[in-house]
């Protein structure tokens, strides 16, 4: 007897299914998340579909800026704070990168490939406004992504909310280096995927096919 309708089940307000994803989870963060994987493949099927497609979309951000910090300590001869942000910005979204993959992973579903980035970084100021704009973006887009109603597992919105608020210190951060207003507005927009798209793909080129590590050209 098919007992596939337990995943519609609801426990106080949650599916059998995302009750169990959502406690795999939990232990994945103690114990390592490939190693709870199997035990989640059932419940993605059910109700994590739009989980999955929001992390793949932040995962596709974070590899995008961790190659452009990457690509300006390289290339842009930074010094000072411009620098100092740079290399400690660039490791913070190295991190969100780690997590993001280790939760896809955790859910069954295998991190995308990064694509080759290409920033056209010549200096410190080529740095300065490409840095704002892409933060500004980060913010937009993940200010959007977490109000996809598609969005279903509670733990994953806390990540994502975790992560923004990151995103927004490095905006400001960056723009006070600038010599910009480090918070020009009382209410930042959420970014549909569209307009996320139209943004950075300019800097995106063909997709690797062999590594899952980053990689950049100034």
């Amino acid at each position: 007897m098919s007992v596939s309708g337990l995943d519609s089940i609801e426990i106080e307000g949650t599916t059998r299914a995302q009750f169990i994803l959502r406690g795999a989870l939990a232990a994945g963060a103690v114990s390592g998340f490939g190693a709870i994987a199997p035990y989640v493949s059932s419940a993605l099927g059910a109700t994590a579909a739009g989980d999955v497609g929001t992390l793949q979309f932040a995962l596709s951000l974070e590899q995008l800026e961790t190659a452009f910090y990457k690509a300006a300590l390289a290339n842009a001869g930074l010094g000072g704070p411009a620098q100092k942000l740079a290399k400690a910005f660039g490791l913070q979204e190295a991190q969100h990168l780690k997590t993001l993959s280790d939760l896809l992973n955790a859910l069954g579903s295998k991190p995308a490939a990064p694509p080759k980035f290409k920033f056209g970084l010549t200096d410190q100021a080529s740095f300065l406004d490409l840095a704002v704009k892409l933060e500004d973006t980060g913010v937009g887009a993940y200010n959007g992504a977490i109000a996809n109603p598609r969005l279903r597992t509670p733990e994953i919105i806390s990540a994502l909310g975790s992560i923004v608020q990151t995103e927004g210190r490095h905006s400001a951060a960056i723009r006070m280096v600038a010599g910009k207003d480090p918070a020009p507005q009382a209410f930042d927009k959420p970014l549909a995927p569209g307009q996320v798209k139209a943004a950075v793909e300019p800097y995106a080129q063909q997709p690797q096919q062999q590594s899952q590590s980053p990689q950049s050209s100034g």
